[in-house]
């Protein structure tokens, strides 16, 4: 087997976090950088990660009564020009289209013919589009509530972008609700973000703070922005969800009306929420390690990979047939609501556990003559530090495989939970405060800081100035406040609430 370094990644995630980063991804075989600039293209590993977050997701959406829709890529730009607040916070990143047809030029390239009627931007996110849908849907208290998401792509034009985070493109779910009430349509908005909470606690291994945004970092148009944040590995802040509370805003934009029983006319209230590939950057930043990727067994693309191991010609065919029926006996198995995934590697090349290692698949099963002899396994969890191997009797590795896998899950969650925990900080003190978000090592000056939770005294001029001093956010207001939140870190007058800092992605 060829011999592999003492780290498969290099740089180490202390040396350059954001190379890191991008070795992990192309160690995994997740996705690779699109001729188009900004985009990626993910490949198949990468990829079955995401359907099976979409998965789950999906399943509980339709649970709550949620049904899927699908709405045009193309939104006039009219559309967006009734929302003002909302035109404003996307102008930036619009990718508009404003010809059709392509013709020779006159030096034999293709340009653009005829110019449209009226531009288009293409999707940044589809409130106005959708409201116009709404607009004629809902006449009357009966049509209400309307519950619709769609899966399906979006476009803003960023000017720095990375895999997976931030992309020119990316693949989400939106979902657009209207209500006859606002309590029904606020009891919505957080009942989404709970989802959301549950899905990254529970399937991604992913640690989050739940809790509301500031007025600056609200979605441009929303009554109350509802989040998740999670703390990547470099101590930053990745947002992983989003919920929205519209109220009006967006009905009257859009003329959504109806009729009460009284026979009353009124707007409707509107929710939107969502997440997006994003995710699997959080995954990656949140569960990777110097080796590579480590896939929560919940979403990984594959459970198990098995690798048959025999330098004798001869015993080959009966360890492939040992090898095989492990294999069908592991994809009888079922894992929370799937079968067990099996992948079989009889590549004849060294360094093939390694591969899988930096593909970051749960478990990696040899088996060779000795094992068959001994009817067991020699199994190693992605999980372990130095990934080591044992030997397990076959019986007993198959029958425990759901709770193996669920071993790895929790350990997983733990180390996560554990980092969050060790680097979110109660700051009340100015000094401390910038001195926690200020690099202290000249040598690794990417990895400091964390969370902060410290007061705010609601000013938006002092969001600002720590913004402008230290490049902090306030990443969310936490549901949960203290009695007396303390001063504010900023001005040093009383606080009114308690708020998360921290630098993000």
């Amino acid at each position: 087997m060829a011999k592999q370094p003492k780290n498969a990644i290099s740089p180490r995630r202390d040396e350059d976090y954001a190379q890191w980063y991008q070795e992990v991804v192309k160690a995994a075989d997740m996705a690779e950088n699109s001729p188009v600039r900004g985009c990626m293209n993910i490949k198949p590993w990468g990829y079955a990660l995401w359907e099976n977050i979409v998965d789950v997701l999906d399943r509980r959406f339709k649970a709550t009564g949620v049904k899927n829709a699908y709405f045009p890529v193309f939104i006039p730009l009219r559309f967006l020009e009734k929302e003002a607040e909302h035109v404003e916070g996307f102008a930036k990143e619009c990718a508009v289209v404003t010809h059709h047809r392509l013709e020779k030029g006159e030096n034999g390239g293709l340009v653009p013919a005829g110019p449209l009627t009226e531009p288009y931007v293409v999707r940044p996110t589809s409130e106005t589009i959708i409201g116009e849908a709404f607009s004629r849907w809902v006449g009357s208290y009966r049509d209400l509530p309307v519950l619709v998401n769609q899966w399906a792509n979006v476009v803003r034009w960023e000017m720095r972008t990375r895999i997976f985070l931030r992309t020119s493109e990316f693949l989400w779910q939106e979902g657009h609700t209207a209500h006859a009430s606002e309590a029904e349509a606020r009891e919505r908005t957080l009942q989404m973000l709970d989802l959301y909470e549950e899905v990254a606690r529970e399937h991604l291994a992913m640690p989050v703070l739940k809790g509301e945004k500031s007025e600056l970092e609200r979605f441009p148009g929303a009554v109350n922005t509802y989040c998740i944040e999670a703390m990547m590995q470099d101590r930053k802040a990745l947002q992983a969800g989003t919920s929205h509370f519209l109220g009006r805003n967006f009905a009257k934009a859009s003329d959504i009306r109806f009729q009460t029983e009284k026979g009353v006319e009124q707007f409707a209230w509107t929710t939107s929420w969502g997440v997006s590939t994003r995710l699997v950057g959080g995954l990656i930043m949140t569960h990777a390690d110097d080796d590579g990727m480590a896939m929560p067994p919940r979403v990984a693309p594959a459970h198990v990979v098995i690798m048959p191991i025999a330098k004798d010609p001869e015993k080959r065919a009966a360890v492939m047939e040992y090898a095989e029926s492990l294999r069908a006996e592991l994809c009888a198995q079922t894992y929370h609501g799937r079968n067990v995934v099996v992948e079989m590697d009889d590549r004849n090349v060294g360094g093939r556990a390694w591969d899988w290692i930096k593909k970051g698949i749960p478990l990696r099963v040899e088996v060779g003559p000795r094992d068959m002899e001994d009817n067991a396994v020699f199994a190693g969890r992605r999980d372990t530090p130095g990934h080591k191997k044992e030997s397990i009797p076959r019986g007993r590795f198959v029958a425990d495989i759901a709770a193996t896998l669920d071993s790895i899950q929790d350990a997983m969650y733990q180390n996560a939970l554990s980092f969050l925990r060790e680097h979110t900080r109660d700051l009340d003190d100015k000094d401390a405060f910038y001195a926690f978000f200020t690099p202290n090592n000249a040598d690794k000056p990417e990895i400091h800081g964390g969370f902060a939770r410290s007061g705010w005294c609601g000013s938006s001029a002092c969001e600002e100035k720590i913004k402008e001093d230290l490049a902090v956010t306030i990443r969310l207001i936490p549901f949960d406040q203290p009695k007396d939140p303390g001063p504010c870190v900023a001005c040093g007058r009383p606080a009114g609430k308690r708020v998360v800092f921290a630098k993000a992605y």
